[in-house]
């Protein structure tokens, strides 16, 4: 069957820096359904030659080399543009009838993505509903939508409750372009594709786990937005909740999307939730140094730019395992990883004491930027007796397979095909926000752990180095381990 993929926010930049680039690559894969057409969606008064020109020019930019102008030609031939504000109710009718037009009156599976600004999310499912876009009587519709999906527990609850006014749960996708990338599915082949590494994957050889999300970036231009979110919405209710649910989800059955959400969300409903001392125990919160003069931020912002928490769950496999998470801008580089640290042998045969010479293996899962996976063990020095040094095997998904696809190509595919195991569920969603709202709740309240700065270029306060130290534990602080 033919395939529409309707853009709503098609002037915007994620349209022009990630989604035309993602479906380019894709049709130069011959990844695309047949007679897939591409119609975006603004208010901007483009013809379909003004917006193809525009989107060539962004394309090239964005692609360099990997730009081929014959493969871009029988792309766009495909592309088109109809001008419309999504709080028209009529500019919805006019875009109907342009479907119609452009789809010959055939059925076909439609994907309307959503790439706006979230406060226009609700609107543009009611208007789909209203001008009867949403009718899948004769053909797929789904509807895609960009976190953040809500910015609390009951803003997220009215936002799912508007879309499942319009859309069942199996037509929402909600984004999150970290389960797009290569290494986060790996993790799941990782585990359960090897018969050497789910046998260690729990509380008996697992003595915790963190999970990094670094950014060097300070707010920049987002100053305005960023003071009102802070790090815990802006990172952790999605992009490291996803990792520690693929960290230490179950194995589902069979590999599909209902059985796959199963497990995340059961992640979600096993974590501790905090109460009284823990609220101030259980992490630490920093702002570097300088973000209240960013434009837009207050004088006297009580933003975090940094948060480390502690997590708990309570199920069989972790019962007892700490999961650290943590995020920040301004830190000294770019990188996200996963690393599992394992417990101690349980003697020490070579004489090497703990504190000289660290005995703990560690399994390194790097995200981005260079995709792949690193094993720290133990090896003894050539011609030094048994003294023993810290090795490690270095695994490159690019230098096996060639570069890396985008993330949105494998999430764009997938919402073409109706596969939503790469996407957030509602009941996901929810659970996330139960356990961070407390949490910004007690942060923001007069009992607050202290707020604490941090250079520019580091790693963070240097309370969270001694909060981790007070636990016998050090922060896995080296950027990229895999180059």
């Amino acid at each position: 069957m033919a395939h529409t993929i309707v853009i709503f926010g098609a002037s915007g930049d994620l349209t022009s820096r990630k989604l035309i680039p993602a479906l380019y690559r894709l049709h130069c894969q011959s990844r695309l359904p047949p007679e897939t057409r591409i119609v975006g969606v603004a208010r901007s008064k483009f013809s379909d030659d003004q917006w193809r020109k525009q989107l060539t020019e962004s394309t090239q930019k964005f692609l360099g080399d990997q730009f081929d102008p014959e493969a871009w030609n029988s792309f766009i031939a495909n592309v088109f543009y109809q001008p419309g504000d999504i709080q028209s109710a009529e500019d919805f009718q006019t875009l109907a009838a342009r479907l119609q037009e452009i789809e010959g009156g055939r059925p076909t599976d439609r994907v309307y993505y959503i790439a706006t600004m979230p406060q226009l999310y609700e609107l543009a499912a009611a208007q789909l509903g209203q001008a009867g876009l949403a009718d899948d009587s004769q053909a797929a519709r789904r509807i895609v939508i960009e976190k953040p999906f809500g910015t609390d527990l009951q803003s997220a609850r009215q936002l799912n409750a508007s879309l499942f006014k319009v859309f069942r749960e199996d037509q929402i996708y909600r984004i999150d372009h970290y389960l797009g990338k290569e290494t986060v599915q790996n993790i799941m082949v990782l585990r359960f594709g090897n018969a050497i590494f789910e046998p260690l994957w729990n509380r008996n050889y697992v003595d915790h786990v963190q999970i990094t999300v670094a950014e060097e970036v300070l707010v920049g231009r987002r100053g305005a937005y960023y003071d009102k979110s802070g790090v815990l919405r802006d990172m952790f209710q999605n992009h490291l909740f996803q990792l520690m649910m693929i960290t230490a989800m179950e194995g589902p059955v069979k590999f599909n999307a209902d059985l796959v959400r199963d497990e995340k969300v059961k992640v979600l409903q096993a974590v501790r939730p905090m109460q009284g001392a823990d609220f101030a125990q259980c992490g630490v919160r920093g702002q570097y140094e300088g973000y209240r003069q960013e434009e837009g931020v207050a004088p006297d912002s009580p933003t975090e730019t940094y948060a480390a928490l502690r997590l708990h769950i309570d199920n069989w496999r972790w019962n007892g395992v700490p999961f650290y998470l943590r995020s920040a801008k301004a830190m000294s580089c770019r990188t996200t990883q996963i690393v599992l640290v394992f417990r101690e042998p349980p003697h020490c045969l070579f004489g090497n004491s703990s504190k000289s010479s660290p005995l703990t293996n560690r399994l390194v899962i790097q995200i981005q930027p260079a995709e792949g996976i690193q094993i720290h063990f133990q090896s003894k020095v050539p011609d030094a007796g048994m003294k023993l040094r810290l090795s490690q095997l270095d695994f490159r998904f690019d230098r096996a397979s060639g570069p890396m696809p985008d993330a949105y190509q494998r999430l764009l595919q997938d919402v073409l095909m109706g596969d939503a195991s790469l996407f957030a569920r509602s009941d996901e969603v929810e659970l996330a926000w139960q356990i961070i709202d407390p949490i910004i709740a007690a942060w923001r309240s007069p009992a607050a752990p202290p707020l604490h700065t941090y250079p520019v270029g580091s790693w963070g306060p240097e309370a969270a180095q001694e909060w981790m130290e007070k636990q016998n534990r050090q922060w896995f602080d080296v950027c990229p381990v895999i180059h």
